[in-house]
C-alpha cells in the first residue's frame, strides 16, 4: 500500500522537540523526507538519527526562523539539498505569558517575532518553489487562544491569531496554484511547555475539555498529517481545531 507522503519533502520548523518532532516522525513514518530547523545543535542532531532511523531522509538545519535572510539562505540550501518542498510546517514558537498591565515591549515583541514572523519568513521563501511546482500545502501551527483569546497570553494569542490570518490569506492568494494553507488550533496538549504550568491551573483546564484528558503531540500530528497528504486535496484557508472539544 502507498504510504501518505511518499516521495514528498516537508519543511518543519521547530521539530527538535514536542509536536513538532512529533510531526515530524509522523510524516516520515508515511514516507516523507523531512528538512527540519531548530536553534539547539545537540537537539537537532539526536532527532535527526531518530528520524534517520525511519528509513527516509532527514536533514537538520541550524537556524533562526526569526530571522529573514537566515530564512531565505535556510530554505535555498533546503531545496538544492532535497530538490522539492511540498509541505511547510511553521510550527517554531515561544510563550512569554504575563497580565498586559505586567507585559514588558520586549515581551511582546520576541512572541509576535518569533511565532508571527518566522512563519512569514518561510511562506516568503517556499511560496515561489511551490508555485513552479504548481502544488503545496503549508500549515499554520496556531492554537485555540488565538480564536478565542486568553487572559495572561495577548502576545501568544495576538500571535497565533496572526498565523490563522496569514494562512486565510494565502489560501486566497496561491490557491490557483494549487497551493493549500490552513491552521491547526491545538487546545491544551502536554508538552514540555505545559509541563511549567502549575497543577493547579492543569486541572483547571482539563475540566474545561469535553474528553476529560490533556492532547499529545501524536494527536496534533495526526491533524497535520492529514493536512499534508492528499487526503485534503480540497481543503483551504481552514482551521481546524485539535483540542478534545475544549472550544466546541
Amino acid at each position: 500500500m502507498k504510504l501518505l507522503l511518499e516521495n514528498k519533502t516537508a519543511v518543519i520548523t521547530g521539530a527538535a522537540r514536542g509536536i513538532g518532532k512529533a510531526i515530524a516522525k509522523r510524516f516520515a513514518e508515511e514516507g516523507c523526507n523531512i528538512a527540519f530547523t531548530d536553534l539547539n545543535e545537540e537537539s537537532i542532531r539526536a532527532t535527526e538519527a531518530e528520524l534517520q532511523a525511519l528509513g527516509v531522509k532527514v536533514i537538520g538545519y541550524l537556524s533562526n526562523a526569526a530571522n529573514f535572510e537566515d530564512v531565505e539562505n535556510t530554505v535555498k540550501q533546503i531545496h538544492q539539498d532535497f530538490g522539492s518542498i511540498d509541505v511547510l510546517v511553521n510550527n517554531a514558537g515561544i510563550t512569554r505569558d504575563t497580565l498586559m498591565m505586567r507585559m514588558t515591549e520586549k515581551q511582546w515583541d520576541d512572541v509576535i517575532t518569533v511565532n508571527l514572523k518566522s512563519a512569514f519568513n518561510f511562506i516568503h521563501a517556499v511560496v515561489p518553489i511551490m508555485a513552479r511546482q504548481r502544488s503545496g500545502s503549508i500549515i499554520n501551527m496556531a492554537s485555540v487562544v488565538g480564536v478565542s483569546g486568553n487572559a495572561g497570553q495577548a502576545n501568544y494569542s495576538a500571535s497565533k491569531a496572526g498565523m490563522i490570518g496569514l494562512a486565510k490569506s494565502i489560501a486566497k492568494e496561491m490557491g490557483s496554484r494549487n497551493i493549500r494553507a490552513n491552521c491547526i488550533a491545538p487546545g491544551f496538549i502536554i508538552t514540555e511547555m505545559t509541563n511549567q504550568i502549575p497543577e493547579e491551573a492543569k486541572e483547571g483546564w482539563l475540566k474545561q475539555i469535553p474528553l476529560r484528558r490533556g492532547g499529545t503531540p501524536e494527536d496534533v500530528a495526526d491533524t497535520a498529517l492529514f493536512l499534508a497528504s492528499d487526503m485534503s486535496r480540497y481543503v483551504s484557508g481552514q482551521v481546524i481545531h485539535c483540542c478534545g472539544g475544549m472550544n466546541c
